[in-house]
């Protein structure tokens, strides 16, 4: 029967989720947690320059750094760092004594290749066990695969690895790798396998690898939990239940349980990983799963247009996240409508020179709904309301920017919509270029209730007033009237939306008079510049 290792790589791996920041004693009772529960290989995290020093991290800059999270009884267990290629000067790597990181993982792009097998045969002089993580298996011909098994070969590394960095290696492309690997790979070096959880398949892929009848020595990388990036990794916890099962191997799972309830447990409530739709896509067209994530973030995509961006990303774009250029393709993508403009002429004659009250679905909207009643009693202004009909006062337009908004509306309150190009319909009151309403500040570049206020500038409104445009809250549920509406991101994001707003609100103010008409909780104008 062949040999199986388990390496957990939750706190390098699950770094992602909280920006590798477990905390010092987090960070000691995971290892201390893995090596009780006789997990064999142990990763502590990334080593690079790109960071200063932080205890509380799992990102080092010296080898050196890790003395302090190790348990004083390593009692056999292997403990690794992982560097990626030009991240990280070799010289600065000291000669390996055995008293602290004994393996270092390399991971790279194929684009790296000579140069990292270059770097692997350094830290190999150096004492290390090397492990070779070349990225993106699939994205190898078979000739390129075979040209890098014999070069490896030549390295004798400790281990190699098969790396399903997008999570959508399907069972026959893995038993497929697996073979190539077996019949060409050096019989003293370890077989590895990286997977992601994209399309839920890392669990039953690593079933099907053990399964497989081969003498060769196996490493199965996992982390606990699942922790990881975007869909997360293969669960530590489920797998070595399965392996002790099935007769492979006796751990122990009380120390993962106890890691997930003590530590684990609160990131993810902070910030979930697991499946999704975004991940199953980005793995559906074998792309970098940060792509999903950017697009996510944006909220304004139902999945069909997101598998239609991610359609449109060329090939060689696919393995390395570039922000500009996904962003390139979401703007061209929500560019790309027909504007329907006949009654322009006649909304401007409208609202030129006009109070208008913008409603937006945000909570005070419904908590301060009798200021709105009585401005409108009062100045009879002209009411547009965002993505949603209100129901206190009598909306005479609803503006949308936003296709899953748009879905959600009655058809019969189309007519009254004016809406931004990237919406496919024809059956609307003004459909207005969507490009020319966009502002510059990225996190609320087309967030609905700026487009919408550029639009009525355009449209010399006399003085906008605005309810229920009150900022967002870290607490999703408190942002909207109709909880519904709610979305989830990373608190950092809602906070550089709001940064935003304030932003762009006071910029708009310079132009036109803005009053707030309900009480805004995280944004504000500035007194000076509102006329």
């Amino acid at each position: 029967m062949n040999k199986i290792q388990v390496l957990d790589c939750t706190l390098r791996d699950g770094g992602y989720c909280n920006n590798w920041k477990f905390g010092f004693e987090n960070i000691k009772k995971i290892t201390k947690g893995l090596v009780d529960a006789d997990i064999e290989i142990i990763e502590c995290g990334f080593i690079t320059d790109k960071v200063s020093y932080d205890p509380n991290c799992s990102r080092f800059n010296a080898i050196s750094q890790l003395s302090g999270i190790l348990p004083q009884n390593k009692n056999g267990r292997v403990f690794v760092v992982m560097i990626n290629y030009g991240e990280y000067d070799i010289d600065q790597l000291p000669i390996c004594d055995g008293s602290s990181i004994v393996g270092i993982r390399v991971a790279f792009h194929k684009k790296d290749l000579n140069e990292a097998l270059i770097l692997c045969k350094q830290i190999k002089e150096k004492g290390y066990m090397v492990f070779v993580q070349a990225m993106v298996s699939l994205s190898y011909s078979d000739n390129e695969f075979l040209s890098l098994i014999q070069r490896v070969n030549q390295l004798e590394p400790y281990a190699f690895y098969i790396v399903d960095s997008f999570g959508m290696m399907k069972g026959k492309d893995l038993t497929r790798l697996f073979y190539v690997v077996e019949h060409n790979l050096k019989e003293s070096i370890w077989i590895g396998f990286h997977s992601h959880n994209n399309m839920q398949l890392a669990y039953s892929n690593a079933q099907t690898l053990v399964g497989i009848q081969t003498c060769r020595n196996l490493i199965i990388d996992s982390s606990i939990y699942g922790m990881g990036r975007g869909a997360g990794n293969l669960n530590t916890e489920l797998f070595v239940e399965y392996l002790n099962d099935n007769g492979f191997k006796k751990y122990e799972l009380k120390p993962l349980l106890s890691i997930i309830d003590e530590v684990l447990t609160q990131f993810h409530n902070k910030n979930y990983w697991g499946y999704s739709l975004p991940n199953y896509l980005s793995a559906k067209h074998n792309i970098h799963p940060n792509y999903a994530m950017y697009l996510d973030s944006k909220k304004t995509l139902t999945a069909e247009c997101m598998d239609e961006i991610f359609s449109m990303i060329e090939k060689e774009k696919r393995v390395s996240f570039d922000k500009g250029y996904i962003e390139s393709l979401y703007q061209e993508y929500m560019d790309s409508g027909t504007a329907i403009e006949d009654r322009l002429d006649q909304f401007k004659k409208l609202v030129c020179q006009k109070e208008v009250i913008i409603i937006a679905p945000g909570k005070s909207s419904l908590c301060e709904a009798d200021k709105i009643l009585q401005l409108y009693q009062e100045k009879k202004p002209v009411v547009i309301s965002i993505n949603f009909e209100y129901g206190y006062v009598c909306t005479d337009y609803i503006f949308v920017s936003n296709l899953r908004r748009y879905h959600e509306l009655p058809e019969n309150l189309h007519e009254k919509c004016i809406v931004t190009s990237n919406i496919p319909t024809m059956d609307v009151f003004i459909k207005y270029r969507y490009s020319e309403l966009t502002n510059k500040y990225e996190t609320v570049s087309d967030n609905a209730g700026m487009m919408l206020i550029k639009f009525l500038i355009k449209m010399k409104v006399g003085k906008i007033y605005l309810a229920g445009i009150d900022g967002y809250s870290i607490d999703a549920e408190s942002n909207y009237a109709d909880s519904e509406m709610s979305f989830y991101v990373k608190k950092v994001y809602f906070e550089t939306m709001n940064s935003g707003m304030n932003y762009v609100l006071n910029e708009y103010a310079k132009h036109i008079p803005i009053e707030f008409l309900t009480e805004p909780k995280y944004i504000n104008i500035a007194k000076e510049t509102s006329n």
